[in-house]
């Protein structure tokens, strides 16, 4: 298997035991369960599809809050129905991190783009703005992707390489080192990489 679906808890820290504090970030990882087996021969490609937290009151079929694909190597080995949990991982592998950054609003230029600010002495009238972003007469319009105030955050963010520090299966709890995106009780996708 290559990944689970999990909720972040929050941040704490790990003491090593030659004294090394390490900052980690809590995922709370339920077994998962497989709703769906895509095969290269019916979909093109080997996948599974994993299904996170039942709805309480599902019709006939089974239906979850949260459905994430994950490429597979081969689908022959598993069935629909069958739980993934934890324990594919164990201290110290590597993974990828995907889950959605906090919305911080419409914001200026220097909070979003990190730009400098204008003169802070007295009479100037250009503090915080982007100052001249104009083309003069030709083309006569402001180039695509050029830096503007508007929406921060929210967005999907992936983080490679991080390591997993702290496995608790008992609990289905993973500690990952470091601070991950998104907010608590935010939904993350870890993906196993080696």
């Amino acid at each position: 298997m290559t990944g689970i679906i999990g909720k972040k808890l929050g941040m704490t820290r790990v003491i090593q035991d030659d004294g090394r504090v390490i900052p980690i970030t809590v995922l709370h990882c339920e077994p998962n369960e497989i709703t769906q087996v895509k095969t290269v021969e019916k979909d093109g490609y080997p996948a599974i599809v994993l299904g996170l937290s039942v709805l309480k009151k599902p019709k006939k079929t089974k239906k979850f809050h949260y459905l994430k694909e994950f490429r597979v190597d081969e689908t022959s080995e598993v069935k629909m129905g069958d739980k993934i949990s934890i324990e594919m991982f164990s201290e110290g592998d590597t993974v990828r991190i995907s889950g959605k950054s906090k919305g911080k609003g419409f914001q200026g230029v220097i909070k979003r783009h990190k730009m400098g600010r204008g003169p802070m002495s007295h009479g100037s009238h250009h503090k915080r703005q982007p100052g001249s972003v104009g083309a003069c007469a030709s083309p006569g319009r402001i180039h695509r992707g050029k830096k503007l105030p508007g929406r921060m955050g929210g967005e999907t963010t992936t983080l490679n390489n991080a390591r997993v520090i702290y496995i608790d299966v008992k609990n289905n709890l993973l500690g990952i080192k470091g601070a991950i995106p998104g907010g608590n009780k935010s939904v993350i996708t870890i993906t196993k990489v080696s």
